[in-house]
């Protein structure tokens, strides 16, 4: 499960259609471009962040997500690289993995590091659900907090300020806080209150999303396409941002691209519409035909830098004869699915080229935010390929529980606790007084990772939890923001069959002997992910365009989302007013595309970065170790537990201090042209070494 919205939106009527096709140009509009001054002689830059489709095989006979989308595959491998050992941040979750790319920065420094939920605490000292999603400025729930907050405490810089700057517009279609999330709350935040947007949504919520929902272009100071737009407030943009404008909503957005039509069209040559049939956004798990149509008709307006999400492959989107709510891989919907992924990225380049936007002009940046693990039994047949043999799965699907159920069920344990639902929730205590030593929270801890589990899937118990993470623990991992009220006392990584919520089909009690009881397996979902196993956080990254190898397929490099943005913006010749967690994959780059002192120093510095990565990544080997050692002592005595935070502190403290000079000088090499002394820098990869060494 990953998709950010259940329900998409049907197309509108066939007839509506066509008597809108004229509103795809011919050949893209350049007086934009003309303003756009990027590096590496790039035009375009496009950025496409799929919800979990792989490219490792979930079974081996079966070709993987990527593999049965050819179409992209190819292009990728033909035109660029793509990095096979790329991964996500911890938690593996689509808005902190989203997040994480967008900005070059974890959890800590962007204010996002929990999951598409997060609980915070009111000052009584209970606490509130509120959602991950949400407009760049708006506040966290009911708080004064920014949701984006940074370690100043203000709102992160947003990601478009570069690209705007450097006079390029910058368009996104349903990619994480870029855009409106959520209708009521971003309108008042952005329009005001009082303001024809707000009665709109008063009277009609549903034409409201559609309109203003999931779709902006952020303008360059001056762009003729904003004139008539909203003021783009960024308040806490470092070095100030004023005289800039954005469109927001569909109802905004395509009058502005299409030469004044409502709708856009889709790949299929549908009017992008929601569910009811107003054009507009359909909805946060839009197909790819949708965000494919959208952004190529801004790029053809001339948007020259463009984001897009697309919904997963594996959830049943389109097939209403299937009762099952997902599907298993090599499973005919699953394999009908990925067929019209392929057909729309076929079009999508095809359509691009005949724009003259190609990979020799066009950066093309497309990743996962993240993998799922699949919970289900094997196959039958057991060699189905799901080409020429189909599979199915008579077990399938994650199985479900409620934490407080399976608490007070089998240690009689009901202490007052919220936590966000998923397979590794983070653990917030109602009214908590005394923080990860206290009783309370030692004790609730000790039941967590004590709690049985039943799974179909294996055919018996096993144990619910796999790792956990007290705040120390969080700190190392780059997940205590500078909120405190967001930090959860713990966060449980479960065994990836399992999601824990209290929503139905979640039972509501249950009672032992049988231990079934207390769980349920739905056929609706069927992929988990938020979790540190490997086959959740280990997804892939492709770029290809100018500046960038020809390479294919690598998997010579540990990379992560936080190198995705430092990366682009080299390629762009842009910079960041903050330092990034992320480090410029310039083993990837052609040497006309790297500053001097980078191509000078290739040899010391790939090292270092190497070295960087490995200790500073939080499913790096270090924190890999480190997750394991908080494990063992957060289920252990008192005394021990104490000697292992005081360990772990000790080790946070002395990695902070190796990857912050790691990090300065990658960013000086690659963004201030400043070459590195190499005698430092192997100090600093020796120091990193014996990290690794103490923690084997």
């Amino acid at each position: 499960m990953g998709f950010r919205e259940k329900l998409i939106g049907a197309g509108a009527p066939a007839s509506l259609a066509v008597c809108l096709l004229a509103i795809s140009p011919a050949k893209a509009d350049t007086t934009q471009l003309q303003a756009c001054h990027l590096g590496s002689g790039i035009q375009h830059i496009i950025h496409i962040q799929f919800d979990n489709v792989h490219f490792r095989r979930d079974n081996p006979n079966v070709p993987s997500d990527l593999e049965q989308m050819p179409s992209l595959l190819n292009f990728l491998e033909k035109n660029g690289t793509l990095l096979a050992n790329h991964h996500t941040p911890l938690i593996s979750h689509t808005s902190v993995d989203i997040l994480t790319t967008l900005t070059g920065v974890y959890g800590a420094k962007m204010g996002m590091p929990i999951g598409n939920t997060i609980v915070y605490y009111n000052p009584d000292g209970s606490t509130n659900f509120t959602s991950s999603f949400a407009y760049w400025t708006d506040k966290l729930g009911t708080t004064p907090v920014p949701q984006m907050v940074d370690q100043r405490g203000l709102v992160h810089p947003a990601p478009w300020v570069p690209f705007t700057r450097a006079g390029c517009d910058v368009g996104a279609f349903s990619v994480a806080n870029i855009e409106f999330e959520n209708v009521t709350s971003d309108i008042d935040n952005v329009f005001g209150p009082t303001s024809q947007e707000h009665k709109e949504a008063a009277a009609n919520r549903t034409l409201a999303a559609a309109d203003f929902e999931g779709i902006a272009i952020h303008c360059a100071r001056g762009s003729s396409r904003c004139a008539n737009g909203q003021q783009d407030v960024l308040t806490d943009e470092p070095g100030g941002y004023t005289g800039f404008n954005a469109l927001f909503g569909n109802k905004f957005v395509a009058p502005a691209i299409t030469g004044g039509q409502s709708g856009v069209l889709d790949l299929n040559n549908n009017i992008i519409a929601d569910s009811h049939g107003n054009p507009g956004f359909p909805g946060f798990s839009p197909t790819p035909a949708q965000s494919l149509g959208y952004i190529a008709q801004m790029l053809e307006a001339g948007v020259p830098v463009v984001y897009a999400y697309i919904e997963d492959a594996h959830d049943n989107h389109s097939v209403p004869s299937d009762p099952d709510g997902t599907f298993g891989p090599g499973e005919a919907g699953y394999v009908s699915q990925l067929k019209t992924y392929d057909t729309a990225f076929s079009t999508f380049f095809a359509r691009l080229a005949q724009d003259g936007i190609t990979a020799d002009n066009t950066l093309f940046v497309v990743t996962a935010d993240e993998n799922d693990h699949f919970a289900g039994a094997a196959p039958t047949p057991a060699n189905c390929d799901g080409i020429n043999i189909p599979c199915t799965y008579p077990i399938k699907g994650e199985v479900e529980a409620s934490l407080p159920v399976l608490l007070s069920t089998e240690f009689a344990d009901t202490t007052s606790l919220n936590y966000d639902f998923d397979s590794s929730p983070g653990i917030w205590i109602n009214n908590d007084k005394g923080g990860q030593t206290d009783a309370v929270t030692r004790n609730l801890e000790r039941h967590v990772s004590a709690l049985t589990g039943f799974d179909p899937i294996v055919g018996g118990p096993n144990q619910v939890m796999e790792r956990m993470a007290d705040q120390t623990e969080q700190g190392f991992l780059h997940m205590v923001t500078s909120d405190p009220n967001r930090t959860p006392n713990f966060v449980l990584f479960s065994n990836p069959d399992y999601f824990l919520t209290s929503s139905f089909p979640a039972p509501k009690s249950c009672t032992l002997p049988p231990l079934s009881s207390c769980f349920v397996e739905t056929r609706n979902f069927a992929w988990n992910h938020g979790d540190f196993q490997e086959d959740i956080v280990h997804t892939w990254l492709g770029i290809a365009g100018p500046g960038v190898r020809h390479e294919g397929v690598t998997n010579a490099l540990f990379t992560d989302h936080s190198d995705v943005r430092p990366t682009i913006l080299s390629l762009a010749g842009l910079k960041d007013d903050y330092a990034h967690d992320g480090r410029v994959i310039f083993e990837i780059l052609h040497e006309h595309a790297l500053p001097d002192a980078v191509r000078d120093q290739q040899e010391i510095l790939h090292r270092l970065a190497v070295a960087y990565k490995a200790i500073n990544a939080p499913v790096g080997p270090l924190g890999v170790s480190s997750l394991k050692i908080a494990t063992a002592g957060i289920t252990s005595t008192d005394a021990h537990y104490a000697k292992v935070t005081e360990s772990l502190e000790d080790l946070t403290q002395e990695r902070d201090e190796i990857a912050a000079a790691m990090i300065s000088m990658l960013e000086d090499a690659a963004f201030a042209n400043k070459r590195v002394d190499e005698e430092t820098a192997e100090r600093l990869i020796d120091a990193a070494h014996d990290l690794l060494r103490d923690t084997e």
